[in-house]
């Protein structure tokens, strides 16, 4: 029993043993000189556990008594999680130097924290998805305060750990109840005791705080006020990993306890995260209206798209799944495009992270500007580009299931968030001549920066197969 366990669980395991053997080679060489190789060799092992998990056969396949699930939407999400952090790594390499925050501690740190995120997509029991999310966020609060000698970066990492704990306890509670109405831990026994049309009070109580503790990780309102200030004081490579990987496996997580454990009384949550949607989707268009610094306005992008991204769950069909897996897989793609571009946003060797200093950029880079003028254009959802085709499969499926009202006001919000978008698009080829920006750009960040553009160009075609890909990761979650 205990083989086949493990070998369910080894790409976890081959990336936990890696990131142990790193972390001692590191404490015993004790050179920062060499963390560039150390940065690159934990991008290629994570790039490679991706490649063997997308290569996987299709299946599923259970360890330690149902507690970890390997099925086919575990594969789509960790696929996804180990790529990004994998990208987001390799271009963080050029910043950490420049600002001399080249440790080794940093690789290991994110490879620590993709361990719990890959945990956090497998989970089918309540303690598994506590370890997970626990290595995931203990992983995050360091890396959001890697830089010790600034005060923003401090408190960032301070405010993260607070409001962390916070979300946890909550999430604890949650469980704790929902452990005390069920008899159980697993999502399977959990499923059994909700028989019926409508969950019990105590069970329905200890979902809301499940649900709560699970939203403040994809910074949804009103459990977003963490994230303007994380992202705006973490040094840019932080911020740049908070908005990929670490969503991806929060949004996973919520789909895999909503439908594996309370998939079976879809109108006793659908509705409350209809709410959390609406909420996300307005605050984080008005809020980035009125930004000035360029992190802050992707936080608040943020927290509109999860509320996009929750409306195929309001759904609660497997097309809203499936698009919203699509919806997060074209989001990590946008995401790392942008903040490609903004890891090199310098002036005189120092980052600019003010808007502003993106006046007639185009003067000075046509090819750059443009390649994030597609981008900006995707996030605000415009046709024909591939982030408008990831809006309209969450709104069809919101409409499907008869939430025309949310898909209205989802279309509303939509407009209202498009302006600060096309604003930054304005700036770069219209806006008034000033300072601007000197930076170079390493060819990894140009790399992604043009690849993210490509992918929004020429993905409409047929949408690279993710879009069936999704549907296939949808069906084995929801069967």
């Amino acid at each position: 029993m205990i083989g086949t366990d493990l070998t369910v669980i080894l790409p976890e395991l081959v990336l936990v043993v890696y990131a142990m053997a790193a972390l001692m080679w590191g404490a015993w060489r004790g050179k920062d000189a060499e963390t560039p190789m150390l940065i690159w060799l934990t991008a290629l092992v994570m790039a490679g556990l991706g490649a063997w998990i997308g290569l996987e056969p299709e299946g599923t396949a259970t360890a330690f008594h149902g507690a970890f699930i390997n099925d086919g939407f575990a594969r789509f999400t960790k696929v996804i999680i180990l790529f990004s952090a994998a990208i987001v790594l390799l271009m963080s390499q050029d910043y950490l130097r420049r600002n001399k925050l080249l440790k080794f501690e940093f690789p290991v740190l994110i490879a620590f924290g993709v361990v719990g995120m890959m945990m956090m997509v497998s989970a089918g029991d309540l303690i598994a998805l506590y370890m997970g999310l626990e290595l995931q966020s203990l992983s995050l609060y360091v890396i959001a305060a890697f830089r010790r000698d600034s005060a923003r970066s401090t408190e960032a990492g301070l405010k993260y750990f607070v409001l962390g704990a916070l979300s946890s306890g909550l999430l604890l509670y949650g469980m704790s109840l929902i452990y005390g109405f069920a008899a159980t831990t697993s999502f399977a026994g959990i499923t059994a005791a909700t028989t019926g049309e409508h969950l019990p009070v105590g069970l329905l109580i200890g979902l809301v705080f499940v649900i709560t503790g699970m939203a403040f990780k994809v910074s949804a309102v009103p459990f977003h006020m963490w994230t303007p200030d994380v992202y705006e004081g973490s040094p840019t490579p932080v911020t740049a990993f908070f908005a990929t990987a670490p969503k991806v496996a929060a949004m996973g997580l919520i789909l895999r306890v909503l439908f594996d454990a309370f998939g079976g009384v879809v109108g006793d949550w659908s509705q409350i995260i209809a709410v959390l949607a609406l909420l996300s989707m307005f605050l984080g268009a008005f809020a980035g209206i009125g930004q000035t610094d360029i992190k802050r306005l992707m936080a608040y992008s943020s927290i509109s798209h999860m509320g996009f991204a929750f409306l195929g769950l309001t759904a609660g069909t497997a097309m809203g799944v499936q698009a919203t897996l699509f919806y997060m897989a074209v989001y990590v793609a946008m995401n790392i495009g942008v903040f490609a571009f903004i890891l090199n946003m310098e002036r005189d060797g120092q980052p600019v992270t003010k808007i502003s200093a993106l006046s007639l950029y185009a003067r000075d880079d046509l090819l750059r500007a443009s390649a994030l003028a597609v981008l900006m254009f995707s996030l605000a959802g415009i046709p024909p580009l591939v982030g408008f085709f990831s809006k309209l499969y969450v709104l069809q499926a919101a409409w499907d299931a008869g939430l025309s009202w949310l898909v209205i006001a989802a279309v509303i919000a939509s407009v209202i968030g498009a302006y600060y978008y096309l604003r930054i698009v304005y700036l770069m080829f219209f806006g008034e001549q000033g300072e601007g920006l000197d930076g170079s750009m390493p060819a990894v960040h140009w790399a992604a920066l043009m690849g993210s553009a490509f992918v929004m160009l020429f993905g409409v075609l047929n949408l690279f197969g993710v879009f069936d890909l999704a549907g296939a990761a949808a069906a084995t979650l929801l069967k």
